[in-house]
């Protein structure tokens, strides 16, 4: 019995793995992105919240609770599956939720006067979460491959599928530290950062799927990527993770 239960958890982790976004490093850099564009109301507040973690430190948090069965209802909360050419809402939303009712009840708690600091706390780190996993394209990609889960490649010469080329592979390959990363995503001026951070949720999510759409038309089940492929495609992740923390930081903001 003691066996079929640690195999039946083994299962479920490793379930819930495939549905990752930007790996840690990805979502540390966005994380560190962010902190560095909250004005001086926000970051006091973030640092009470969090007890003086930082924004980093907490990015994982999402993915971190998966192993926890209790947590397992937040899993749908990391994505949302959209057809090409559909736009949010054509369809109701899924009762069990997604990445943009995720994102608008943290929201909510974190302005909510009369949430607990433990309720916070918990809604903060979730949302420094989804809001990397909203700017990873296939989060926001189609269900009938779960979001190019089902899309088998190789990476080089290791077996891998498309959504984890773009969770962590190109990163990993990359080789730098998240502060190493975040200290060399690409550098813009004070009109191209507002311009980042204006727009909606939905605006955003849009933004996510056009760019998940020219991911699926990049790659095919059994192409080898590799170098050609990070040529092609590692500045759009870097812009990505950028955008990720610029944006974060304005809801963060925002909020406080």
């Amino acid at each position: 019995m003691r066996i079929f239960t640690f195999i039946l958890l083994f299962t479920v982790v490793n379930a819930f793995a495939n549905s990752d976004d930007w790996g840690k490093t990805g979502h540390r850099t966005t994380a560190e992105v962010a902190a560095r564009y909250l004005d001086r109301s926000a970051q006091r507040e973030v640092e009470r919240i969090l007890g003086g973690a930082s924004l980093a430190l907490v990015s994982n948090f999402g993915d971190d609770i998966k192993s926890d069965p209790e947590m397992r209802k937040y899993s749908p909360w990391h994505y949302v599956n959209m057809d090409a050419g559909s736009n949010y809402g054509d369809v109701p939303p899924v009762k069990e939720g997604d990445i943009v009712q995720a994102i608008e009840k943290c929201i909510s708690v974190l302005k909510d006067k009369n949430a607990t600091d433990k309720d916070k706390a918990f809604y903060l780190k979730l949302l420094v979460h989804f809001m990397g996993d909203l700017h990873q394209p296939l989060h926001v990609g189609r269900a009938g491959d779960k979001g190019g889960n089902d899309i088998q490649v190789r990476w080089f010469s290791d077996g891998s599928n498309l959504h984890r080329v773009w969770d962590s592979e190109m990163i990993d390959f990359y080789g730098m530290s998240y502060t190493e990363l975040s200290n060399n995503l690409p550098v813009i001026g004070k009109e191209e950062t507002k311009r980042i951070a204006q727009g909606s949720l939905l605006d955003w999510v849009a933004e996510s799927q056009q760019i998940a759409d020219k991911v699926y038309d990049s790659a095919s089940s059994g192409d080898k990527l590799g170098y050609a492929y990070m040529y092609d495609y590692f500045d759009v992740v870097r812009s990505q993770l950028l955008k990720g923390g610029i944006r974060l930081a304005e809801v963060l903001n925002d909020i406080f």
